[in-house]
């Protein structure tokens, strides 16, 4: 018999145990990774975080953060990658053919002590994700997804910066079980999470893990953000109860979200929620429970009510009813439904309902098209498998896609093919791998200065290889004949290896570049072909060497004889004192580029792409290869500088995909200079007029495409700013294209904040034909003035013309672009205003929808004005006409799910510019315009 002692010991050893075994099964498929973080620890919730150090493929950097009180321990850390051209993936286990949730978080903390807002790509595998843009240094950007784990590891990767340096806060993983999220086209898409709300909740407090046990966040609607959850309807009460309520079935909403709701005490229930990175086809469901103890006679029916489409009004719903009870959940939705990027809904009762409706909570995900990826991608996996030490075998994700890895080049295609590997001096041993035989893309071959074994493979596999560099290893045995049956062999560098036996007289009778050098036992035989060929190659190399030193001399000489002149550059005088404002604003918030970096971009001020009032414009290239512009500022005055010190201090703060990137300034030697990333295709006004190049715009999609891009950069300005900024000089020449011809709002030099969101007081600045009448009689600034502006440009891309024309475009007696299209629109004749230079085949109706939207911008009054929300939903809709087809093609909803797109109408009552504005003539040559 043990002692009591001994049976004590013995039962605190099972406690323990037991303890230890609960701890690890209690969060089952729970991966979470604090990166940067130094240990492991569990969390105040519960949750067990990890170290990401055994995860991440290449180390990048760790920064400690100074963050709120409030924040968790996971946000203290971060790691940050290289902004170049490599990606940077996290690799984790997963079971194959399960669900998971992805989260990866992004706290930016200026961690570098730049204050400038990163943006950069994040990718599930070859699958683009998102572009994770920063606008915010305290506040974190959450990113989730849901997947089909297709392969026993999914990896996380992030590439593309375009501003600051990539980095991640976090990195979770959680596994679903059973049927959660199922969706008949989950091999094809992942599901993207852009709305999860719990309403009615108590606080702002999210709910998440341990009341989620699948760790799910559900944001409090009490959360307010800009676009997001605004126009409740009057009468909308919060409820809430401490009954059960029965969950277990669909996708399983934690009780605690399910005990909470909204009311429309009133009758309806209205809300409206940007959707980021709409639009697109969703899946969509609301959570409903009855939560109130209703008496007999009490009903509550309701319906869903889209604007612009009845057809959603349909099926009603009675929560008790459609959920078998009280207290338990029914789960309507769309699984697939096209949504816009400002979703507008209303829940609304029915005629024989007592009581208004309820809505507990609400999920909306984008269906993201899954890449499948490189045809060598499973070749290239089994082959860095061999190497599970090396550094350079763990760079992790798909070969090629989003970026390829650091020592591999792929093909453009959709699915690329590998065409390059270069593993120079990787200390690679054994023999070389069979896998590389097996990339039948492949075009060049470095495996030299390794310690390679054993014989060289048979490469006929590789049809298209012309480089092969073997060089210094250890290879030993015959060349193979193999080798002279490569149709498009240039170079075979063998030398320096343990090769022997007598070279194949087919390769000797290959005219290429073949070094055997430093094999003793490797033979020409008889043949004297080997050196023949030798010859001609020292010859042909001996030629090359001495044409390229004579076209390098040349150059060089050249380059030094060549001088500025006055055409090709300008040399601003001397910038005025501004005081202190300018330095320490600059200086904290935006790169400040030495002049000679500036200089060696451009090449002294070499190739001008572009001028304007504020100066001229410069091409230029940096030396880690980015394109830029650099604008020099001509304009010395103080309205100059002034012009300057604005555009600095507010690019440097706002980040957006459809605004002209901001890299930073140079104020040296008397020069003001801007720099920002270079847009190839310049500006919209040169390709509806022609440019330099007499390059137009003719198809009509495209032009939709470009004012949507436009209009949510502007949308930016307006809404997801705060203050407000109000541009103040949209035209289309401050609309650039990038070289895939997306758009970008550029030149924030007349740019001002909004005061408290109403109108501003400022002297009127603007170009004439885009200035709005009221803005210029009352002086007094709001984004109304924005949206005037915007019109005329909608115009532009209708009609072609430009705003103001001195000839006879408009007909008699027309001088302005919106006097002669409203006169045309008010009459119906649309077709008098539409470019005769677009291309055959648009529908007729999406250029009335975007002329009306037009129309109803340049009214005289900004209060009847659209908003550029409102704006976007139009231009949205018009693309839909156009492209008549959904975006994705998935099956069908069932007739029970109840979301769908929204189609606002515009108010297009018009009033007669002129009639109200008496001086609008005498407007248009105020001499202080430009």
């Amino acid at each position: 018999m043990p002692s009591a002692a001994a049976a004590a010991a013995l039962l605190l050893q099972l406690q323990l145990l037991l303890l230890f075994s609960l701890s690890t099964h209690a969060q089952p498929g729970f991966i979470s990774l604090d990166c940067g973080g130094e240990d492991d620890y569990t969390d105040a919730i519960g949750i067990q975080w990890t170290s990401d150090a055994k995860f991440v493929s290449a180390g990048g950097q760790t920064a400690k953060l100074l963050v709120q009180n409030d924040l968790h321990k996971q946000y203290t850390s971060i790691r940050y990658f290289p902004a170049d051209s490599t990606k940077y993936c996290y690799t984790m286990n997963v079971r194959n053919r399960t669900r998971y949730l992805v989260r990866a978080t992004f706290l930016y903390g200026n961690f570098d002590n730049s204050n400038v807002y990163p943006k950069f790509d994040l990718s599930i595998g070859a699958t683009s994700w998102t572009t994770v843009v920063i606008d915010d240094a305290t506040t974190p950007v959450v990113e989730e997804a849901i997947i089909l784990a297709a392969a026993p590891t999914l990896s996380v990767c992030l590439s593309n910066a375009s501003t600051g340096q990539p980095f991640i806060s976090t990195l979770e993983l959680r596994q679903f079980n059973g049927s959660l999220y199922y969706t008949t086209d989950e091999k094809q898409f992942f599901l993207r999470l852009s709305a999860r709300i719990n309403f009615g909740a108590e606080s702002n407090a999210s709910v998440r893990y341990p009341d989620d046990p699948f760790d799910r966040i559900w944001e409090s609607d009490l959360v307010r953000r800009a676009n997001y959850l605004v126009d409740v309807a009057p009468g909308t009460e919060r409820i809430s109860t401490t009954k059960p309520i029965f969950v277990s079935i669909n996708e399983e909403p934690p009780e605690k979200v399910m005990q909470t709701a909204v009311v429309g005490k009133n009758g309806s229930l209205t809300y409206r929620i940007d959707l980021e990175d709409f639009p697109g086809n969703a899946w969509a469901v609301s959570y409903f429970a009855e939560i109130e103890d209703l008496a007999p006679d009490e009903t509550r029916k309701f319906k869903l009510v889209i604007p612009g489409k009845p057809e959603f009004s349909k099926p009603t719903v009675d929560v008790e009813e459609n959920a078998q009870g009280k207290y338990r959940l029914y789960e309507p939705g769309y699984t697939n439904v096209p949504l816009p990027f400002v979703f507008s809904f209303e829940f609304k009762k029915t005629n024989d309902s007592s009581e208004g409706p309820i809505l507990n909570a609400m999920e909306i995900y984008k269906y993201v098209q899954i890449t499948m990826g490189s045809q060598d991608a499973n070749t290239m996996a089994s082959l860095v498998s061999r190497y599970p030490q090396a550094s350079w075998a763990q760079e992790g994700g798909d070969p090629c896609l989003p970026a390829s890895w650091s020592w591999v080049q792929c093909s453009s295609e959709a699915a690329p093919r590998i065409l390059s590997i270069t593993l120079t001096g990787k200390n690679i041993t054994g023999s070389i791998p069979v896998e590389l035989t097996e990339l039948s893309g492949l075009v060049e071959l470095r495996l030299d200065g390794n310690s390679f074994s054993g014989q060289i493979p048979d490469f006929t596999g590789c049809h298209d290889l012309q480089y092969i560099h073997l060089e210094n290893n250890q290879l030993t045995g015959a060349l193979p004949p193999s080798l002279g049956d490569l149709p498009n062999l240039k170079e075979l560098h063998v030398q320096n290896n343990k090769l022997s036996g007598e070279v194949p007289q087919a390769l000797l009778k290959k005219n290429i570049i073949f070094n055997i050098s430093g094999n003793s036992d490797l033979h020409k035989g008889h043949s004297t072909i080997g050196r023949t060929i030798v010859i001609i190659v020292c010859v042909v190399v001996g030629a090359i060497l001495v044409l390229v030193a004579a076209i390098g001399c040349y150059l060089f000489t050249c380059k030094r004889k060549k001088k500025p002149t006055d055409e090709t550059v300008v040399i601003a005088a001397p910038a005025k004192k501004l005081g202190s404002y300018f330095s320490e604003v600059a200086t904290e918030s935006a790169h400040r580029f030495a002049l000679s970096e500036i200089e060696d971009a451009t090449d002294k001020f070499d190739r001008r792409i572009g001028s304007g009032g504020f100066g001229i414009v410069y091409y230029g290239k940096l030396t880690d290869g980015r394109e830029i512009a650099v604008k020099l500022l001509t304009n010395d005055s103080y309205q100059g500088i002034r012009e300057f010190l604005n555009e600095v201090t507010l690019l440097s703060r706002i980040h957006h995909r459809n605004l002209v990137t901001f890299l930073g300034y140079s104020q040296q030697d008397g020069k003001n200079i801007l720099v920002y990333e270079f847009m190839h295709n310049g500006t919209l006004k040169e390709h509806l007029r022609g440019g330099p190049a007499d390059v137009k715009i003719t198809s009509w999609v495209k032009r939709l495409e470009i004012a949507e891009d436009a209009a949510k950069g502007i949308e930016y300005l307006h809404t997801g700013c705060s203050p407000t900024i109000i541009h103040r000089d949209l035209k289309s020449s401050n609309i650039l294209l990038d070289k895939n011809m997306r758009a970008k709002v550029a030149d924030f030099g007349l740019s001002k904040p909004a005061a408290d969101g109403s109108h501003v007081s400022s002297i009127v600045r603007g170009t004439v034909g885009y200035l709005d009448p009221e803005y210029y009689i009352s002086q007094q600034l709001t984004e109304k003035s924005d949206l005037y502006s915007f019109g005329v440009i909608l115009l532009e891309l209708i009609s072609g013309h430009e705003p103001i024309s001195n000839d006879d475009s408009f007909g008699l007696h027309c001088r302005n672009i919106v006097a002669w299209a409203r006169s045309h629109v008010e009459s119906g004749d649309i077709n008098a205003i539409v470019d005769e230079s677009l291309d055959a085949g648009y529908d007729v109706q999406s250029v009335w929808k975007i002329a009306e939207v037009a129309i109803a911008c340049v009214k005289p009054k900004g209060m009847l004005r659209p908003s550029i929300s409102e704006v976007l939903k139009e231009i949205q809709d018009a693309i839909a006409i156009e492209r008549q087809r959904p975006e994705l093609r998935l099956p069908p909803p069932s007739i029970h799910h109840i979301m769908s797109k929204s189609s606002p109408s515009v108010d297009t009552d018009s009033v007669d510019l002129e009639q109200n504005n008496a001086s609008f003539d005498e407007m248009l040559m105020h001499p202080g315009l430009r």
